[in-house]
């Protein structure tokens, strides 16, 4: 691409807005057609290329490219036309770049030496030596073509989105020349002032309420404040692994896929097989999204989507023991975001077999046949962390014994804050002194391709109501009972499961084939989630975020609906190039189709003082799990070499119970004798 001169492409990392510079180098996935005749029926093998996205500042507006093929003679071509109906995209709908936050951060520092004497007294600003740092609002405006952001300032601490100081203040840096960017609006203690001259003017006078500096503790620290007392448990693998990691292929017991990690949406596996059979053709992180109540500009309508900064660019190092378990395999990511070199994350993906610490499955007969037989929950999990701003998302990938798989969240770090004014608890709590925790809901939107025997599959739904019956012994008496309810959804408005709406408890993507018993093989989309209200459709930005309108949606697959999301949905969001409710809108029949599902999860957070200094995992997640339904003829763990079985007097026999010996064929201080005695207390009947 640089050496296209007609592209005039800037090689800088810190290029300027007026400047044509390449934002993002992705994988372009091939046609899914393509790759199953490649996969399936020794087709040729698709040609590997590159997406490619560049800011043409320029001129004016964005570009897509594809570039390849990688293995050959490399050219390029405008894709822009044929994905988004348009020949351009406008420049207000790019993310902001590192080279047009330097322009901002210069502009800052101009406008601060103007703003120096107040900026001390209310905050304790030193230039150089104790800053004021910045957090900002999103979407950028009220309407398609605005680039005007509040920017909030916070302490100079670690930990700084928990330190709010009251100051925010209105950027217009709409044109691609920074030399016309302008202060628009100050907001200082809950008081608005038009320019910097009217804010200065009343500060010397004394005519608004003045927020006085004073020193204090950094509460948002994370820094352990008792010592160590000893080390937790730690897990090991006293046979070996029981996973391989080559490349970018996983194989597990029963299980294989392959992974990958997009700049843009993160973590995404694809042809995922048990026992051989693919039942998910693509399993991948589409969005994160997070809607904030405020009383104050630089929250009030902010609504951030992490896919327009990139998801997957801000995973880094995972910290042994901590992140993942000490023993974990871990796995270097590369990626091309804006920069002007590819950039290796070492150790940025982690993959280990665990056990849950919950039997998969057990059962102790008490009554008739004594005996135990349980199965140790060992899965395995594929796991990546990105660190977008204040919020920590812990995405995990994790493939069950029993034919299961779960994708699912969990969000950590710091909550978003905002300086307590009047009229601020109608929004959260306080936290702190003078700080807000500011109410907000996330969502996850997840893409579930599932292929159940290929690609003709149906959609399902089952439920139960109460019916009321005679008793065939005593027709006289009736009772309610609850009754199977079965459905075949035709139609893809049909199966777009609205947020609050009530829908069905299981949900299955069905092949025609049935089992041993004559039940359509299938799996079960079981979705987990808390996630507050969806923003009304009437709202100006909604089409940008319809996708999460649905608990679950399913539609006919198409190479051309790849994402429910966009880089661009972000800056754009009255007039969005993605707007996922239009893959709805044609209502396809979705009988005997290549089905995706379209999964949204999340959870309502309002932040509470426990939420200081971080907000802990525990409840704060979501997520789907996959799982088979009349697929199997039976529970398929029932051939795991981890069950374990033992009756009276069979204790300690090993044969069908590798615990009875694992103290004596394993050296380690910290194993006890397997020892059981459950059976001296069951029932007798005689």
């Amino acid at each position: 691409m640089w050496a296209q001169e007609d592209l005039n492409i800037s090689h800088s990392f810190i290029a300027k807005p007026s400047e044509n510079f390449i934002f993002l180098i992705d994988l372009s996935l091939p046609r899914k057609a393509d790759v199953l005749r490649y996969l399936d029926s020794s087709g040729q093998k698709p040609a590997r290329e590159a997406s490619v996205i560049v800011f043409c500042g320029a001129r004016g507006y964005l570009k897509e490219y594809v570039v390849g093929p990688l293995s050959g003679r490399l050219q390029h071509r405008d894709v822009t036309q044929y994905k988004y109906n348009t020949s351009e995209l406008p420049f207000a709908a790019r993310t902001v770049t590192i080279g047009e936050y330097v322009q901002l951060f210069t502009l800052l520092n101009h406008v601060f030496q103007k703003l120096e004497k107040p900026l001390t007294e209310s905050f304790g600003y030193i230039p150089k030596q104790r800053e004021l740092l910045t957090l900002e609002s999103m979407p950028r405006g009220i309407r398609s073509g605005d680039r005007k952001t509040w920017i909030s300032f916070f302490r100079d601490f670690s930990g700084m989105y928990i330190h709010p100081v009251g100051f925010e203040m209105l950027i217009n840096h709409e044109s691609s020349n920074s030399s016309n960017w302008t202060v628009d609006k100050l907001l200082y203690n809950g008081q608005y002032f038009d320019t910097i001259d009217e804010f200065m003017e009343k500060y010397k006078a004394n005519r608004l309420k003045k927020i006085v500096y004073k020193e204090i503790p950094n509460y948002a620290s994370l820094k352990p404040r008792e010592k160590s007392s000893g080390l937790g448990p730690q897990q090991y693998y006293l046979e070996g692994k029981r996973y391989s990691v080559k490349n970018n292929q996983v194989i597990y017991l029963d299980w294989s896929f392959a992974f990958g990690l997009s700049s843009l949406t993160g973590m995404r596996v694809f042809d995922v097989r048990f026992r051989g059979e693919r039942v998910v053709y693509e399993l991948s992180v589409q969005e994160a999204m997070s809607v904030y109540g405020s009383v104050t500009p630089g929250m009030i309508l902010t609504k951030y989507l992490d896919s327009s900064i990139g998801i997957g660019r801000f995973a880094h190092e995972l910290v042994r023991g901590v992140d993942c378990p000490y023993a974990a395999t871990f796995v270097d990511t590369y990626r091309y975001i804006d920069t002007n070199v590819t950039q290796r994350f070492r150790n940025s993906i982690c993959v280990f077999e665990h056990d849950i610490g919950r039997p998969l499955r057990r059962h102790f007969s008490d009554f008739f046949h004594n005996g135990y037989g349980g199965m140790a929950n060992s899965a395995l999990v594929f796991r990546t962390i990105t660190a977008i701003g204040n919020y920590d998302y812990i995405w995990d990938f994790i493939f069950y014994q029993s034919g299961s798989v779960e994708a699912r969240v969990h969000a950590t770090g710091y909550i978003s804050s905002s300086f307590k004014v009047d009229g601020s608890l109608q929004y959260g709590h306080q936290v702190a002194e003078n700080v807000l925790g500011n109410i907000h809901t996330h969502f996850i939107n997840f893409k579930v391709d599932l292929d159940i025997l290929g690609v003709k599959n149906v959609f399902q739904t089952k439920d139960m109501v109460y019916k009321e019956v005679a008793l065939p012994w005593m027709p006289s008496e009736k009772a309610k009972i609850p009754q199977l309810v079965e459905q075949q959804i035709k139609t893809e408005k049909e199966a777009a499961m609205l947020h609050n709406a009530k829908t069905p408890r299981y949900l299955h993507i069905a092949s025609n084939q049935t089992n041993q018993w004559g039940h359509h093989r299938s799996y079960r989309l079981q979705v987990v989630s808390f996630a507050g209200d969806h923003l009304p459709e009437s709202e100006s930005v909604e089409k940008s975020i319809s996708w999460a309108r649905y608990k679950v949606a399913i539609t006919k697959h198409k190479d051309e609906e790849q994402t429910s999301s966009s880089l661009y949905n972000q800056n754009y969001m009255w007039s969005p190039f993605v707007d996922f409710s239009k893959y709805i809108d044609d209502n396809e029949m979705i009988v005997n189709e290549d089905l995706v599902a379209w999964v949204t999860t999340g959870f309502l957070h309002i932040p509470h003082a426990e939420d200081i200094p971080n907000t802990v995992t525990v409840g704060n997640g979501g997520g789907v799990i996959l799982r088979p339904h009349n697929y199997f003829n039976e529970d398929p763990s029932i051939n795991s070499p981890d069950g374990v079985y033992f009756g009276p007097g069979s204790e300690s026999d090993c044969e069908d119970n590798k615990m009875a010996c694992l103290e004596k064929d394993h050296c380690s201080s910290t194993l006890e004798p397997f020892t059981y005695h459950g059976f001296e207390g069951v029932m007798k009947f005689e």
